[in-house]
Order: structure tokens, then sequence, then C-alpha cells
């Protein structure tokens, strides 16, 4: 076992997964897995996989490598964790669910991983196709029959880079390697790969290749004239901006970031990040919403941002320089997506940012760097003002609760941060400083945090990992199956719920778009989750997770040294604090006998 509690790959050589004559479709499929380098199978098993059961229970009783086997109880936690897992160290993990059903659970956490750019491979069975007996693995189950839909790799193709089904296991390795260079190729995403029982059980003698001759395509750099003209264009400006959500997905961009800024003088905007891409305590460092510097900002450099204003909210003055770096440059799988600028440049971010930084050392004129870094210096330190008037420790807020857990973490510690319409305040109030140290989901579907955490733990043990999250985030996390997960497998982690009782975030936009209307008269909204539920105490249940709620804030920092201790002691804990609510409309209960 690892520290983590994750069962080692066995070692040596034959059993289960063999080669020749012998081997069968579910052992080149593992044998192509762990060749590609997969170390984790996160899975939730069904009826489709009995020939992987078998390959498995062969290999491990002979003595022969494979993936380790990391259990789900639900889809969406195994598709996080491999998210989590993949987020820190760069390689995509596989994601092992059932048929249709299952894959159908996987729902929002595929969308997660696409739009996070997170290389990962889904595998799934199909039923079988024949009913008769005709083949090994032939339909021998009343639910096979359900299970047989027209399509489906529907259920997620507008989120995956590929998807193939497996028609024989000669070619199953080949197979694997090509779905695993796929997703690892820049912009990297998940990939989905089917097969059914009988081509799992099917013998032959299938080719080994090399994995060396596999690579994913080579980093893929900006044309100079483009570097050239976009570090003109900064030495040119006077209020110069660079706008990044996903940068900092490899470490050493954040480096190379730092350089660029200080060597001409640029602020970064950190726009809702999915992973830290220069540090908070820097005086270039301007906030995680480009909205309140689109005004002054006469250049702006989008590097890898799917999203980097809302036109409607906020927009760039009518004279500002845009360019826009990215391996997806017009953000090809969003159907109404667009910005203007003067270039779209194809390349891979951290490759344009080291080229731009290199470039910027040798550029004889950057312009009034001086007054650039005072003007940006300015705008930082009026935020971090305002910033630190929104905390009141007479109150349990957002800001609170993530000021009082910063004060007790060091800066290594791992946040994450899915607390939805208060992330930004949490941003703003627990600070990261260090590559690594700070992601999100990079999507739109809320309960990314719990799996993640445990998929970052089994990646990661040394480290520690808190998460702050809304209560809907926290229901939509499969807490029974995450601290399950976590309990299992060694990988304590400390959640931090802001439990305001609702979903804010649905109610926020009510507002925005019916600011007078009838929701706003009646304060019905329509969000009530209520306060009722100890949410804490689904986590004691599942896992016995530390667990404890705070309704006072004198006893807030109490609260979370404790569980700050019983994840040392390597136990999860979870501290529910109650906010202010949202909203405190009844339910509406149907009258009795109206069905």
């Amino acid at each position: 076992m690892t520290t983590s509690g994750v069962e080692e790959p066995g070692t040596g050589s034959g059993g289960g997964t063999g080669t020749g004559t012998d081997e069968s479709g579910a052992d080149a499929l593992l044998a192509g897995l762990r060749a590609a380098g997969v170390d984790v199978v996160f899975a939730n098993l069904g009826s489709d996989h009995a020939g992987i059961i078998e390959s498995l229970a062969a290999a491990r009783r002979d003595g022969e490598e494979t993936p380790a086997v990391v259990l789900a109880p639900h889809e969406a936690s195994a598709m996080h964790a491999a998210h989590g897992y993949a987020a820190v160290t760069g390689r995509p993990q596989a994601v092992f669910v059932h048929v249709d059903v299952g894959t159908a659970n996987l729902g929002g956490a595929v969308h997660n991983a696409a739009r996070a750019r997170i290389p990962a491979l889904i595998f799934a069975g199909l039923t079988p196709y024949t009913l008769e007996g005709e083949l090994p693995g032939t339909r021998n189950s009343y639910p096979n029959h359900l299970q047989d839909v027209h399509d489906q790799h529907a259920l997620v193709r507008p989120y995956t880079k590929w998807s193939y089904d497996l028609r024989t296991g000669t070619n199953a390795r080949q197979v694997v390697l090509r779905a695993l260079q796929l997703a690892a190729s820049s912009p990297k995403g998940p990939v989905y790969l089917t097969a059914a029982r009988e081509v799992l059980a099917m013998r032959g003698a299938g080719r080994h290749p090399d994995p060396a001759l596999w690579a994913p395509i080579d980093p893929v750099p900006a044309p100079d004239d483009a570097i050239r003209e976009m570090v003109a264009a900064i030495a040119e400006a006077r209020f110069p901006v660079l706008v990044t959500s996903g940068l900092g997905r490899e470490p050493e961009s954040v480096r190379h970031l730092v350089e660029l800024a200080e060597t001409m003088g640029m602020g970064v905007v950190n726009a809702l990040p999915s992973a830290l891409a220069f540090p908070a305590d820097h005086d270039l460092h301007i906030g995680y919403l480009a909205d309140p510097v689109l005004a002054e900002a006469d250049l702006l450099l989008v590097v890898d941002s799917g999203a980097p204003w809302m036109p409607a909210i906020a927009a760039p003055r009518p004279d500002a320089a845009v360019y826009v770096i990215d391996s997806d440059p017009l953000q090809e799988s969003i159907p109404l997506w667009y910005l203007e600028a003067r270039r779209f440049v194809r390349a891979d971010p951290e490759v344009a940012v080291a080229q731009l930084t290199a470039a910027a050392h040798v550029t004889p004129d950057r312009g009034d760097v001086e007054g650039r870094r005072a003007r940006l210096g300015a705008v930082h330190a009026k935020q971090r003002a305002a910033w630190a008037a929104e905390r009141n420790d007479a109150r349990l807020t957002a800001a609170t609760v993530a000021t009082a857990l910063h004060a007790l973490v060091d800066d290594d510690t791992v946040l994450l941060n899915e607390s939805i319409s208060n992330a930004s305040t949490v941003f703003r109030h627990f600070p990261r400083t260090r590559p690594g140290t700070l992601l999100a989901s990079g999507g739109s579907s809320l309960g990314w945090h719990g799996g993640a955490a445990v998929g970052i733990k089994l990646a990661r043990p040394d480290v520690t990992v808190v998460a702050i999250v809304g209560d809907g985030s926290y229901h939509l996390s499969e807490p029974t199956s995450t601290y399950w997960m976590a309990a299992q497998y060694g990988t304590p982690f400390l959640t931090v719920i802001l439990d305001n009782g609702g979903w804010n975030a649905t109610k926020q936009n009510v507002l925005r778009q019916h600011a007078g209307g009838a929701a706003k008269e009646t304060a019905r909204y329509f969000v009530n989750l209520g306060q009722t539920t100890d949410l804490a105490g689904v986590a004691l249940a599942a896992g016995g997770a530390h667990a404890a709620t705070v309704d006072d804030p004198s006893k807030l920092e109490a609260a979370l040294s404790d569980g700050l201790a019983a994840v040392r002691d390597g136990r999860c804990a979870v501290i529910r604090v109650i906010l202010e609510a949202v909203s405190d409309e009844p339910a509406d209960i149907p009258p009795a006998g109206s069905a």
C-alpha cells in the first residue's frame, strides 16, 4: 500500500495481461493503459466489466503490473478524482464506468474536464451484441437489453475530443495509445472509448507498440512576428493588462509570466482562475475579474481564457488593442463566442508566454515601464484596501471565513474554490502565491471539489488540501461517495461549507435580468434549500469525517483549527458555517391529491 492507501501496482511478468495468442481484449486494454503510463483507473464497475475484472484478478494473482484501481461509489466522483489527479500531475488517468447509465452519471464532471482542458480516458462497456450464447460475453441478464441504446457516445460527445468503439482486442494497445495521445495533446481534454463484452473476451495475438513512439503533439510556439508585435504594443501602451484563467496549469509558466509582467510593466488579471497564474501578493496582480480595469486598459492580452469578460456587463474601450493567444484561440467548442482582436494566435499558452518573456528581455525600447508599474501598483493597492474593508469579524461572511482559514494554513496549502457566488470573495481573502496552490473546476458544473480533492491527495499525499464550497456545491458533490473514497484510500482534506441555505447565484441572475420584477417584489426566487440538513454529518456518516457546525463568529477559528488538526491526523474534516440565509421563502408543496 502507498501512504495514500491506494494499492501499489503489481510487478512481474506473465499472467492475466499476457502476450501472444492467449491474450484477451481486456488483457490488451489494461496492458495498453499501463504501458502508456496510466497509474490509476478510477472505476465504478458493472456487468460490462466482467472480462476486465477477470483480467485484473489474474494479473494480480500472477504478479503482473497493472494500474491501481480506485473505486468510486458514484461515477461523477471517479471523473472528478481523475480531474484532480491530472491537474496536479499533467498526466491523463483512466475512468471506467458502466455502459450508458454509468456514462450518463458522469454528467457535468465531463463538462468540467473539457472546459478545464483536463486529459483523461473514459472507458465504458457497450451492452453485448449477441444474445443467444454465440460468443463469450453474450447477453446473460435482463438489464443487458435495457442498456442497449442507439448512440451511447452521444451522451458525452459534446465534451470529448475523440470517441471510438474498440472492435477487436488485437489492436487494443494501439487504440489506447492513440486515445491518450489525443487526450494529452494541446488543447488537452477527455476522450471516450467503448467496447462490448464480446470484444473484451475475444483472444488473439496483438502487436506491442512502443509507447515512446506515441507522444503527444509537440508544444506549438507563436509566430515570431506576432511575438514582436505584441511586445512592441505593450511597450507603447499606458495601461497594458494580461487576462488569463488557465495559465498556470504548467507551473513554470508562472515564473515566466512574473518576469514578463515585471520587465514590461504589465498588469495581470487572473480571471476566475482554474489555476494560479500569478502570485496574489505581487503589485502587478490586479484582481480576479477584468471588468473593473477594462475602462482604463489600452492593451489587453488574453491568454488561455474562454471567458475573459462578459460584453453585456463590461467591454474593452473602443481604442484598446486586443490580442488573443490560446491553443484554441477561437474557442471552437463553444458555438457562440467571439472577441474582436488585432490577432488571434494559435499557440500553447505557456510556450507563448516564455517567448514573450524572452523577447521582452532583448527589446531595446520597452516604453515607460516605471510609469506603468506605478499606475498598476496604485490599482493593486486600492483593490487590497477595498478588499480589507469587506471583512467584519462580528459576522460570519465568506470574507471572514476565508480570512480566518487563510491565517491557519501555510503557503503550500492547495485551495479548491467552489463557492460560486462567493468565489471572487474567497479568492480575494484566501490569496495564493505559489504555483499549483489554487485550483477550480474550470467549468460550470457544481460538485467538483470533493472528488478532485481525493485525486489531488492520491497524486500528492504530502500537501494539505482545503476546499471552500457553497452548500449547493456540497449537495452536488455526491458527499457519500466522496467521503467514502477519502476514508478508503487515505486522502484526508478539509471542506468548509459556506451555508447560505440556497442558490444565491440563481437569485443574483434573476435580479440582473429582472431588477424590478415580481421575483424581487415578492421575494420568490425558488432557491431556498434551507439550513436544516446536517451537511457535515453526512461526511461523518459516510466516511468517519470530523464534523462541526459553526453559527457563532467567536467559535470560527477554533472550529477551523480542529478541522485542520483532524486532517493532519489522517481524517477528513467538514466544517459547516452558517451564513445569512439567501432566502426565507416557504417551500412550494403541491396540494394533497393533485396527482
